[in-house]
């Protein structure tokens, strides 16, 4: 049965499922940040857990390839990310990697936010930004921050 399951998920489901798997997530964080939900699923390790899921196995399926470290071009200049990119899964594993990160800033977000009493209308747009932009959103509600906690600071 295992390698049924193994036969069916490749990258393109891995995608699908990781795309759409953190909106649920996302929506907890903007529509419902101060509920019990939403500490247990969207603030906790759920959601990366089940991300890092995905990541392995992608890291795996590169290891059975062959190609684990083939293709790992990542300090090589704009052309080496490029190429590193044209493979499927090395593509993947990245996009996994900002999922993650983004919801793990959203999830901050929503806590910092609470800590100093920002009105939920403002944070909205902030991790919508995040959602979609990452560092973007982050910045944002840092700029935000600084007129709720009175004060600018680097490393909070």
């Amino acid at each position: 049965m295992l390698n049924n399951l193994l036969d069916i998920i490749d990258s393109n489901t891995i995608y699908l499922l990781a795309n759409w798997g953190v909106v649920p997530f996302w929506l907890l964080l903007i529509f419902a940040p101060n509920q019990g939900v939403t500490t247990f699923f969207a603030q906790s390790i759920i959601a990366p857990l089940l991300l890092a899921l995905g990541y392995i196995f992608c890291s795996y399926n590169l290891y059975k390839e062959g190609n684990f470290f083939e293709g790992f071009e990542l300090y090589n200049g704009l052309d080496g990310l490029y190429s590193m990119f044209a493979n499927e899964t090395l593509l993947l594993l990245f996009w996994l990697h900002f999922l993650a990160i983004s919801l793990f800033a959203g999830a901050w977000i929503v806590r910092d936010s609470k800590k100093y009493l920002i009105p939920r209308i403002i944070v909205i747009p902030s991790l919508i930004f995040t959602y979609f932009t990452g560092p973007v959103g982050l910045v944002i509600y840092w700029f935000l921050r600084i007129f709720f906690a009175r004060k600018i600071s680097f490393n909070d």
